[in-house]
């Protein structure tokens, strides 16, 4: 008896001090960046895809001068917290994946020609930050020839800020050097102040110590997470009355306001262009926002915000729709609007949910309407946190509701102020003269969290390619989002303190696992591979996006003056001033279709087993046999003129469509504008490129079971979590397509 008691209390100490050293953190250990794969892409690829284009190009003469080179700038590592997170075996994930497995994979997977790391600034640490800059000039060194290398590196970050209410909220934006030496970059990237950094930063993000023995086999990766975030939380804040530059190296800097952030990167005077991106996206983005509080002088800066992100691995952020998740009176004060052709409101979804509840427990038909009426504000006054006053609501009982329902690959709860359209179709009209403008050149990227840029070549691996995440388990599930409600027939109003206080659980993340896509793409029209010539590619806008496929696309205004006097083509992301019919071109070639497998070059470099590991062994590996381009469609977007003029009827989508033969070599298309000249009105122009359907990871969003009217009977999520079978890509047809960046033609007779 006394041996056995013994042994009890041995083994109570020894788990006592297990728990003790777990409590101290002395099992974590910090999680560098990796190291780049020592190998380069063969010239001889390099060469062949590049006569590839100019063969292509040529069958559409006149034939281009310009190569174009397909990028991903938006990209994270497990440097990244939400990275991390989703990288653990709680949320089904497969462990790390550092910076320098996006080199690789940028390099031998996606075959990428430039790519940036983007990890979230409010994650940072001085040693992240450090070996972040250490590992992208490392993966530059390896890239060969300067004048003709493989791949080109940027080095970033996202500056994710996140307010509760509209007028709080700026939404987040990439910021990408140009430059990788010292003096020529900041000392440390620049975060979100606010929501972004009080998540990581605030005592409640404190991990619970314990969490790595409720998965003892893979405890070290739990211990590591935890380590991750004490690591953030240690460094001390920044003084913010001292100039940027002139802070010590090892605080946390932060910034509350793009303007904000504008005047610190003047600060350092480095060559940056900052990018906004997701603005459209309803995960976290409070109803109302839109992009007019933005263009004011002191949010915008157009000098370093000349792009912005139109598609990404959330989906599309294009299209404008009038419609409103909730309508605001003059003093701000929130409603539910009824719905609308092709939109249903979540908070009339709630109020339906709550008043079918509400008649099923017995109670009359008029207290019933009150209750919905009473659902309905609530969830109007809760912000992206809504759902959330329905108790014990399932993500089917939703249906689409706050969806797009036209849209192409449209965002997650989707907010038109914060459209691409929306943005450029606005002016503001706050100082005399020419109203202030956005004129955003356009990209498409990935925003992969897996260190792996360029994800859109091949249509696979819907849990390794996108973002879909989710506990790995009924367990893990109750674990991080709590016991659910039991459902009630009456709706729950949370206070503001309730809702910032569940943190991340205040999120619809069963429900936006459906809108995770593979993601898009860069491209650039370059006069060179080099790391400059990019750069005064993206600088002169001379840039388009794509869906994901490699479409080659020209666009071009061929009858205005150029700034220095001569006359010729002016390209996309261009500028003229003319008073006659603008004339256009556009040329457009489809991708390569893909042959299974990866090529000998990539097997041979980066070896079978960190391939298998990296994607899994599915490169881009084109056949010689491209996609046919469709049509072509244009879309014509006239600015405002005066203060209040009404956005809707100013974007003319599309305002042309021109069918293409089914020609292999692609389509040419001409037009002009007759009515330019009369109506004497700035107008912005662009094209989209339509290839024929081909199927693509998620495309089916929710899966919605038509009804018949036009609405949603039913609905059938494709999961990130165990309840949707990991090999399910939930794969449906889409029509992939590039978006031109806009030719900007400002009307000769006005003062613009």
């Amino acid at each position: 008896m006394k041996r056995i008691l013994l042994v009890v209390l041995l083994l109570v100490a020894a788990i006592g001090l297990y728990v003790l050293g777990a409590a101290l953190r002395l099992y974590g250990n910090h999680r560098g960046p990796g190291e780049p794969t020592e190998a380069t892409i063969p010239a001889a690829v390099l060469g062949a895809r590049a006569l590839a284009q100019q063969r292509a190009g040529a069958a559409l003469s006149p034939a281009p001068s310009d190569e174009i080179l397909f990028g991903d700038l938006h990209v994270h590592s497990t440097f990244s917290t939400d990275a991390f997170l989703t990288s653990l075996p709680m949320m089904g994930g497969d462990g790390a994946h550092p910076v320098a497995d996006a080199c690789d994979f940028a390099r031998f997977c996606s075959a990428l020609d430039f790519w940036s790391i983007n990890d979230h600034a409010e994650a940072s640490t001085p040693q992240r930050w450090s070996e972040t800059v250490d590992t992208i000039r490392r993966c530059n060194a390896i890239a060969g020839d300067v004048d003709e290398p493989d791949v080109v590196a940027f080095l970033g970050w996202e500056w994710s800020q996140v307010g509760r209410r509209p007028k709080d909220h700026y939404g987040h934006k990439n910021v990408i050097l140009r430059d990788l030496d010292d003096g020529k970059i900041p000392t440390r990237p620049i975060a979100a102040a606010g929501l972004a950094t009080t998540a990581l930063r605030g005592n409640a993000a404190r991990v619970p110590a314990l969490l790595p023995l409720l998965d003892l086999p893979n405890r070290q990766q739990y211990f590591d997470f935890i380590e991750f975030v004490e690591e953030v939380r240690a460094i001390p804040e920044c003084d913010p009355g001292i100039a940027s530059p002139d802070l010590p190296d090892d605080c946390y800097e932060s910034a509350a306001t793009p303007g904000e952030l504008f005047r610190k990167l003047d600060e350092w005077d480095v060559a940056s262009i900052v990018i906004p991106h997701g603005n459209t996206w309803g995960f976290y983005s409070p109803p109302g926002i839109s992009f007019d509080k933005q263009l004011t002088a002191a949010e915008n800066d157009p000098n370093r915000q000349l792009l912005i992100e139109v598609m990404s691995g959330h989906g599309n952020s294009e299209e404008y729709r009038k419609w409103r998740a909730v309508t605001f009176d003059a003093k701000g004060e929130p409603s539910c609007p009824e719905p609308s052709p092709n939109y249903l409101p979540s908070c009339w979804r709630a109020g339906e949910i709550i008043e079918a509840r509400c008649l099923e427990a017995g109670e009359s038909v008029g207290e019933c309407a009150d209750r919905a009426a009473e659902a309905r504000q609530n969830y109007a006054a809760s912000g992206a946190g809504g759902h959330l006053t329905v108790p014990g609501a399932q993500p089917e009982e939703w249906l689409d509701s706050g969806q797009c329902r036209d849209c192409f690959l449209p965002s997650f709860n989707y907010r038109p102020g914060g459209s691409v359209q929306y943005g450029l179709a606005i002016g503001n009209f706050d100082d005399p003269g020419p109203p202030r403008r956005f004129r955003f050149g356009f990209i498409a990227s990935s925003d992969n969290h897996s260190a792996r840029p360029g994800t859109g070549y091949k249509e696979y691996g819907r849990r390794d390619n996108t973002e879909a995440a989710g506990p790995a388990s009924e367990a893990w599930r109750e674990r991080i989002t709590g016991k659910a409600k039991d459902p009630a027939p009456r709706s729950e109003l949370l206070s503001e303190d309730q809702l910032v206080s569940r943190g991340l659980r205040a999120l619809e993340a069963e429900r936006q696992s459906s809108f995770f896509m593979t993601g898009g793409l860069a491209a650039v029209h370059a006069a060179s591979r080099t790391r400059q010539g990019i750069w005064d590619a993206l600088e002169s806008k001379q840039v388009y996006g794509t869906s994901g496929d490699r479409i080659l696309l020209w666009f071009n205004l061929l009858n205005a003056e150029r700034p220095d006097g001569s006359f010729g083509p002016i390209p996309m992301g261009g500028e003229a001033r003319m008073d006659r019919a603008p004339r256009f071109e556009v040329r457009a070639v489809g991708a390569f279709q893909q042959k299974p497998g990866c090529p000998e070059y990539s097997v041979r470099g980066a070896g079978p087993e960190h391939l298998a590991r990296l994607c899994q062994n599915e490169c881009y590996n084109p056949s010689d046999r491209r996609k046919i381009i469709t049509r072509i469609e244009v879309v014509r977007i006239r600015p405002q003129q005066r203060k209040g003029e009404a956005v809707g009827p100013l974007i003319e989508d599309p305002w042309r469509v021109f069918q293409c033969d089914p020609n292999p070599a692609g389509c040419t298309v001409l037009f002009d504008d007759p009515e330019f000249g009369p109506d004497a009105r700035d107008t912005v122009y662009y094209a989209r490129a339509i290839e024929e359907p081909s199927p693509a990871v998620n495309a089916g969003n929710l899966r919605c079971e038509d009804d018949g009217k036009g609405g949603c009977a039913s609905v059938d999520p494709c999961y990130g979590d165990y309840r949707t079978d990991r090999d399910d890509d939930c794969t449906e047809p889409i029509e992939e397509r590039a978006w031109s960046s806009p030719i900007f033609v400002d009307h000769a007779s006005l003062g613009s």
